[in-house]
């Protein structure tokens, strides 16, 4: 328990040191977010990329800890996927377009793509049926042009599933899972160890969009991994949970609300890679999965968005939320609740706790 909990000290306050000095170091070069929810557009200028303070957090522990396999090769894996996310960080820098903001000015619901503006709610015009909606509203005084949002310049959706895909190869090519839920695969574990991680980055990424959201769920579903490991028996399995813990809260100082700092896909990237390998080497699968409830919730309902069957006035589920009203503190503690309320459960049922 000792080791353990050195481990999440060392990691949490390298964290905290290597992402005050890479904040300072971005806000001195004057490179910030550029954030393309209308809500958010007081975030505008805030350093991102500061998924590189919780990278170099986690290498120093890896060094320090170098005896433990598991978190050796989960470094690695991290190590891959923030560089991939650091080039998307880097290319978002430019601003591709400027989408329109538009506002119902009128005193009945109108349809705009696929969203409906009831009287008053504004949106962008992010798709081309949108766009193509708007002329015909503008010209009945339907709606408004309210404003303007700045629109990242980055790579296509299947060039980042391509890229996520050499991620997991990595992983593929170690040779070190071959046993997953308690059943040897072998080489039929190949489909499982690429939809984990790619699975896994998608997730994080999506529900990174709120000051401390990302962070604070993967802090509280490590942790909860750890302590699944420890009662199981385990003991070496805990170190690369403990460290994703660690690093995830050393970003918390900052990141919380009002963040300081945005860790990008840098950062996003690394933490899914990460999780999932950790999850996937010590084989706490169904755990594992299961105190990465939320974001995974998140992702189905904005597929479902994205296919029709559902509407969101603004996606993923976290901004509609913002946009219904609720506040960002209060919808980030809420997703933090029900990713503990969720882990608790899970090790109750484990036998954590005594019925």
């Amino acid at each position: 328990m000792k080791t353990e909990l050195m481990v999440l000290i060392v990691s949490a306050v390298a964290s905290a040191f290597f992402t005050l000095f890479i904040r300072n170091v971005l806000r001195s070069a004057g490179i910030g977010d550029k954030p393309i929810v209308t809500e958010h557009s007081h975030k505008a200028g805030t350093p991102t990329m500061g998924g590189l303070g919780m990278l170099m957090g986690l290498l120093l522990a890896a060094i320090l800890y170098r005896g433990n396999q598991y978190l050796v090769i989960t470094a690695f894996i991290m190590l891959t996927a923030a560089i991939i996310g650091l080039l998307d960080d880097l290319l978002g820098l430019k601003v591709k377009e400027f989408q329109k903001i538009v506002r119902n000015v009128s005193k009945k619901p109108v349809e705009i793509g696929q969203l409906v503006l009831g009287p008053g709610e504004e949106a962008r015009a992010a798709t081309r049926k949108a766009r193509s909606d708007l002329k015909a509203l503008l010209s009945e005084g339907l709606v408004e042009v309210v404003g303007e949002a700045p629109i990242k310049n980055e790579v296509s959706e299947g060039e980042k599933i391509l890229a996520q895909l050499m991620i997991a190869l990595f992983l593929v090519i170690s040779g070190t899972i071959t046993e997953l839920g308690g059943f040897y695969l072998g080489i039929a574990a190949v489909p499982f160890i690429i939809g984990g991680i790619v699975g896994a980055i998608n997730a994080v990424n999506l529900i990174d969009g709120m000051d401390g959201m990302a962070a604070g769920i993967i802090l509280i579903a490590s942790a909860s991994c750890a302590a699944f490991i420890g009662i199981s028996g385990g003991s070496a399995g805990t170190v690369p949970f403990m460290v994703l813990a660690g690093i995830s809260l050393g970003f918390l100082v900052f990141n919380r609300y009002p963040a300081s700092i945005f860790m990008g896909d840098t950062g996003s990237f690394a933490l899914g890679a990460g999780y999932a390998t950790a999850v996937m080497l010590t084989d706490t699968v169904y755990f594992g999965v299961l105190a990465l409830s939320v974001p995974i919730v998140s992702v189905i309902v904005s597929l479902l968005h994205r296919a029709g069957v559902i509407r969101l006035p603004v996606e993923p589920l976290h901004h509609t939320l913002h946009y219904r009203g609720m506040s960002e503190k209060k919808i980030v503690l809420l997703y933090w609740l029900i990713t503990l309320c969720v882990c608790a459960l899970g090790l109750y049922f484990h036998g954590a706790f005594p019925a």
